[in-house]
């Protein structure tokens, strides 16, 4: 049997079983272990038919191909050590990681020495099917290995693969950490809505409206942002106004360094979760 087993049922694990199951996925094919009871409770009753325990033991993997880690990084080594002896008896089982800064080889170690590991960034709008997420897999994967766990993402949202490890911090800078940066731009979208005389439902409508019609604009031209943005700024007209303000405020450039400082705090967040002490 192919099988997939959860470790931990919060809200991503929610998001990708509710798509697997979408997508033609057998209830009977998914296993969660979730140590919570009250969640456990609110994964059987939206999902009859899936398998639902406390802990991780071989019958939690049993039959499982893919085993993926669905944790908080911080309970990513204790989640890790009590897999680790069951799936010592399950070498060609793929493991993915969706916990952000666990590296490979501190998983690795946790595990056993397990290879077969492949890890991903996804990002909150996966909740609504509608996120992208950074996949690595490392040496000792095969192609279907990567299938596999391709086919399971993809039923959160787009999928991009990338070649070294460390490209993943980059990832979580862009897109992992990227919905904070469109909110704080709708919230002061908002704001000045709000103080140029619109009620606060308009402001919000007029912010939100503005955003969904750009992105659907971009999405369906083959035209570059840059080009996009220079088709509605007319010579000395109201928009160039505008972005000559933020030019002058190095708003772009801000925002280039705030993505890249989120990519070097993954790095040490990297550093510290891969700790043994």
């Amino acid at each position: 049997m192919t099988g997939t087993t959860f470790i931990g049922g919060g809200n991503m694990a929610t998001a990708l079983v509710g798509g697997m199951l979408a997508r033609g996925a057998r209830p009977d094919e998914i296993r969660v272990v979730e140590p919570f009871a009250a969640q456990r409770g609110k994964f059987a009753t939206r999902f009859p038919g899936v398998g639902v325990q406390p802990e991780c033991d071989a019958a939690a993997i049993e039959g499982a191909d893919l085993v993926v880690f669905a944790v908080k990084p911080q309970q990513m080594k204790d989640a890790a050590r009590a897999l680790a002896p069951h799936l010592g008896r399950a070498p060609e089982t793929v493991v993915l990681s969706i916990a952000a800064g666990i590296r490979g080889a501190d998983l690795a170690r946790w595990l056993g020495g397990h290879r077969r590991l492949v890890r991903a960034m996804p990002n909150t709008p996966a909740l609504l099917g509608k996120g992208i997420s950074g996949v690595f897999a490392a040496e000792g994967v095969d192609a279907a290995g990567r299938a596999r766990c391709e086919g399971v993402l993809a039923a959160a949202g787009d999928v991009v693969w990338v070649a070294d490890e460390s490209m993943l911090d980059a990832v979580t800078g862009v897109s992992g950490s990227g919905p904070a940066y469109v909110f704080y731009f709708l919230e002061a979208l908002e704001q000045a809505a709000r103080e140029l005389g619109f009620s606060a439902a308009d402001a919000r409508r007029l912010a939100y409206a503005t955003f969904d019609g750009a992105i659907a604009l971009a999405k369906a031209s083959t035209d570059e942002p840059a080009a996009l943005r220079a088709q509605v700024t007319s010579k000395a007209g109201t928009t160039e106004r505008a972005l000559m303000s933020m030019e002058a405020a190095g708003v772009k450039r801000e925002i280039v360094a705030a993505a890249k400082a989120a990519a070097a705090r993954a790095r040490e967040l990297g550093d510290e979760f891969g700790k043994d002490g």
